[in-house]
């Protein structure tokens, strides 16, 4: 017959994660053997060096596929906003195909703005290697450029005077902001 373990020689553990019961008789080795434990070290890809240097070109090239993807969502998020009869649901639908419109407009537009640049990087190059002194443009003149290019665009396809018009109005009103009302007259 086996003889059964008793109370005193079974460690016993309180709950799952309870420690070990040790026995008090035996000493404590001078030098404790303690299990190093590995400290999770947490790293932020946008300022550390091991993920490179960020340059949008090249994610621009390398996630590219990502458009695809996103014009297909944008035509399901469509689809089910015509077949949907859940007033909740269509405002939910309305609110998400419209930051997809707003996201890909925001992508285009800084599109637009990191051509331009590279244009500009190009001239400048060209007039270093014809022993030019390089040109940098001030931010403002940046903006001026910014603003005839979409006047341009504007008139181009004919919503010049609409625009115009709502500018004119958005200035009236701050203007009329800044009157003195009848109250303190």
């Amino acid at each position: 017959k086996t003889a059964k373990p008793t109370k005193a020689t079974v460690k016993q553990q309180q709950g799952k994660k309870g420690p070990l019961e040790m026995s008090a008789k035996k000493p404590v080795p001078f030098l404790r053997q303690v299990v190093p434990v590995r400290k999770k070290v947490q790293r932020d890809p946008r300022f550390d060096d091991l993920s490179g240097e960020y340059k949008p070109e090249i994610f621009m090239k390398t996630y590219s596929f990502l458009d695809s993807i996103k014009k297909q969502e944008k035509e399901m998020v469509q689809k089910q906003l015509k077949k949907c009869r859940n007033m909740e649901q269509k405002e939910k639908l309305q609110r998400l195909l419209n930051r997809m419109t707003q996201q890909e407009q925001a992508q285009k537009k800084q599109q637009k703005l990191r051509e331009r640049e590279l244009t500009l990087k190009r001239q400048q190059r060209e007039l270093a290697k014809q022993g030019k002194k390089p040109f940098f443009l001030k931010k403002s003149e940046k903006r001026k450029l910014e603003l005839a290019e979409k006047y341009a665009e504007l008139k181009r396809s004919g919503k010049l005077e609409s625009f115009l018009n709502k500018k004119r109005k958005r200035n009236a009103i701050k203007d009329k902001r800044h009157l003195p009302s009848q109250k303190n007259l």
